[in-house]
């Protein structure tokens, strides 16, 4: 009997309706002959709506309670979805994070799995019974209750996946794959049947619809992914190793570096912290980056100056919603470094393109550069992998820039 893991994400399981369809598309799965465990995130926006209410208590909530808070959401919907599968006479059992054998580390609202004990989950399923297990969380070896970030049910159910060996994850959604682009900026947005877990875990980091650590996970333990649509019953896309670069891709690819890009991702919110003034001496972006590691602020696109006179600026982005906290933590390093003052800007977003296939082709970059200055979006900011290129732009120009490079590279429909 094969073993199936499904995602239900927060809209799928909206209301009494929505689980009632989501119970039916279960037991579909497991009367096909699967072995099924399915893991639920909180409904419709639940998650908002309690960190609302914590911060109605307290402007700054305490990580641990918040945690324990925030983990009641996919509870609901997990026992929910469990009450729905028995009433159609489906055998079911719904368990917590710590119930079904994750263990995290200790970094409140974005812990990290570090161990999953599957055996209570592969239990019941060998028992013939379908497990519904609640998203989002775990506990530390202390017991103490964790979440594990937004999107977070995306990594439980792909570790999940990987603990039972099975034979795919399936995450279901509000949209019925993985896109050249978000289809709500632009409309001829072409759906990928197929894409490799390198340019996934790309889109992934800058935007597109699936935690990133999920997909690390993924292509760790090779374990494949199917994204697909929870309300339409058409082709997904598989997430998985695609062997060779391009598959997928409009005919005729060639050399030409209009289709060395795979798609186009973005992300609003972010915020950029600039140092004036910094020293110009070996250990000082340790001294920067370090405190703000400790206190689990994830930075992303990093820009430092020319030297002048053994002094530089030193610009970085965090999450807006990090920015108090980040503040806070550079402006003490500055004093204790001897640098100037600490500016920041909080209106900013940032626009990559994404492909395997740009790593043998140079003129990509200067395809973007000249796309986007035609469209008269400033950048910001540049930071490069092999494989993606991404701009920090004002986020108002967010969307324009996202169909400037869908049109550039040729990526629409047709």
């Amino acid at each position: 009997m094969a073993v199936l893991v499904q995602k239900y994400g927060g809209t799928s399981v909206g209301d009494a309706e929505k689980i009632r369809h989501v119970a039916e598309r279960i037991a579909a799965a497991r009367r096909a002959g699967n072995s099924i465990a399915v893991v639920v995130s909180a409904m419709g926006d639940t998650t908002d709506r309690l960190i609302e209410l914590a911060e109605s208590i307290s402007a700054a909530p305490d990580p641990r309670e918040l945690d324990v808070l925030l983990s009641t959401g996919e509870l609901v919907s997990c026992t929910l979805v469990t009450m729905a599968l028995r009433e159609i006479g489906e055998e079911a059992v719904s368990m917590s994070g710590a119930q079904a054998g994750i263990r995290t580390d200790t970094a409140h609202g974005s812990a990290s799995i570090v161990e999953f004990d599957a055996e209570r989950v592969q239990q019941a399923l060998d028992a013939g019974r379908i497990v519904i297990v609640a998203g989002f969380q775990g506990v530390t070896h202390e017991m103490d209750v964790t979440t594990l970030g937004r999107g977070g049910s995306d990594t439980t159910a792909v570790a999940l996946a990987a603990a039972l060996g099975a034979e795919r994850c399936e995450v279901y959604t509000d949209v019925d794959g993985i896109y050249t682009a978000d289809p709500r900026i632009v409309p001829d947005a072409r759906k990928l049947s197929e894409i490799g877990y390198e340019e996934m875990l790309e889109l992934a980091s800058y935007g597109a619809k699936m935690h990133p650590r999920s997909i690390e996970l993924a292509a760790w333990y090779n374990t494949p992914v199917l994204v697909a649509s929870s309300a339409r019953d058409v082709p997904g896309t598989l997430i998985h190793d695609v062997a060779s670069a391009g598959a997928d891709g409009p005919e005729g690819e060639g050399m030409e570096v209009a289709n060395k890009v795979r798609g186009v991702t973005y992300e609003r919110g972010v915020a950029r912290i600039t140092l004036r003034a910094v020293p110009d001496r070996p250990g000082i972006a340790a001294a920067v980056f370090e405190p703000l590691a400790e206190s689990n602020i994830s930075v992303d696109t990093i820009v430092q100056n020319a030297s002048a006179e053994r002094l530089t600026d030193l610009s970085f982005t965090v999450d807006r919603s990090d920015l108090r906290a980040a503040l806070e933590v550079t402006q003490g390093v500055a004093g204790t470094i001897g640098a100037g003052e600490c500016v920041s800007h909080d209106n900013l977003g940032q626009v990559s393109i994404v492909g395997t296939g740009m790593q043998n082709a140079p003129g990509v970059a200067a395809v973007m550069f000249s796309a986007l200055a035609e469209a008269g979006v400033n950048i910001e900011m540049i930071t490069t992998s092999q494989i993606r290129i991404t701009c920090v732009v004002d986020e108002a120009q967010v969307n324009d820039a996202v169909r400037t490079l869908h049109s550039a590279f040729e990526l629409g429909e047709g």
